[in-house]
């Protein structure tokens, strides 16, 4: 196979690298470094870095083709470095800020979260799309988007495509929710206090919560992101349930078990000693920048691993499947929210 350009200036950096990871590891490296300074410079809270990673990734993938010479860097940034920031995530969170939720809040977020998984999942057997796929599209919408997609892969264990499939969804409508709620809401008369909820208990990505909530006031902002990063606490017990079922199941024939996901109990742990340590300001900063840059990078390498090919055969099956979840999660949420 004739080398690429990019095969060439990096051949040099491997001759120092006995594992051959570094050209790698800067590749992704650099893509994330990117993304982030794009993400900064742009200022749309909707234009997540882990996805413009991922486009920049695949951009080179179906562009120039794989890069050999990258390959095994690649491979180790999309595990270590995600499980590590998965872990690094614990350090966002407190005990607090579930209390803050209130058991009202919090019983929302929990039957909404499960509601809309079971759902998802069901949804997908009904229009045929693919067990892995629709799980990871169940994950990414009842949770927290791109990062619970992430994370459940490491037990879901679906192809790129899957993974690419499914964040391009919860992308595409938890941007729609985040333009849309604030017309709801505000045409429905919702308090401060039960927009954030709503908006908290049913949109996709933290970031997307963040500029939906905030559109209404600071207190409705404030509910918002408390209610959403409670519902991220529950990605932990959601990846173990879904470890143990894949266990038990044993999957299809050849495939194996799901492993157990032992960095989940790291970030339990992570939540816990951020809810007794007063963390200062800075160190809080630099571990979510950590935190970012890490997920960025896995998602660089989720994208150079991404062929669209293989992502055009998979139909529009799941983006209707995408869909259907996320008018299931708005409107469980708000009943729930209107109810209650």
């Amino acid at each position: 196979m004739t080398d690429t350009p990019l095969d060439s200036a990096l051949r040099g950096l491997a001759r120092i690298d006995r594992a051959g990871l570094l050209p790698g590891l800067a590749l992704t490296g650099g893509l994330a470094l990117v993304a982030l300074g794009l993400h900064r410079a742009l200022g749309i809270p909707a234009l997540s870095p882990l996805v413009l990673a991922m486009v920049m990734g695949m951009a080179i993938r179906n562009g120039i083709g794989p890069v050999p010479l990258a390959a095994p860097g690649i491979a180790f940034s999309l595990k270590r470095p995600l499980r590590l920031a998965i872990v690094l995530l614990g350090f966002q969170l407190t005990l607090g800020q579930l209390a803050a939720v209130g058991p009202l809040g919090l019983g929302i977020v929990a039957v909404t979260l499960c509601s809309t998984f079971v759902f998802t999942k069901a949804m997908a057997r009904l229009l045929g799309v693919e067990r892995r796929l629709g799980e990871l599209i169940a994950a990414g919408t009842s949770v927290c988007g791109a990062s619970a997609v992430l994370a459940c892969n490491t037990v879901t264990r679906g192809s790129d495509e899957d993974v690419a499939y499914a964040i391009a969804c919860v992308t595409v409508f938890g941007s729609a929710a985040m333009l849309t709620f604030p017309l709801i809401g505000t045409a429905l008369h919702l308090t401060p206090q039960a927009y954030g909820l709503w908006a908290g208990a049913s949109i996709h990505e933290v970031a997307q919560v963040v500029g939906a909530s905030f559109a209404l006031g600071d207190a409705a902002g404030q509910a918002g992101t408390v209610a959403k990063l409670s519902r991220v606490i529950l990605l932990a017990p959601l990846i173990l349930t879904l470890a143990r079922v894949g266990r038990w199941r044993g999957h299809a024939p050849g495939d194996g078990a799901a492993p157990m996901p032992w960095f989940v109990v790291g970030f339990l742990a992570m939540v816990g000693v951020n809810s007794v340590l007063d963390l200062p300001e800075a160190a809080q900063h630099g571990l979510a920048l950590t935190a970012s840059f890490l997920l960025t990078v896995a998602l660089a390498a989720m994208g150079l691993e991404t062929d669209i090919r293989k992502l055009r055969r998979k139909g529009l099956r799941p983006l209707l499947l995408g869909a259907a979840a996320s008018v299931f999660v708005a409107g469980l949420a708000l009943a729930l929210v209107a109810l209650l």
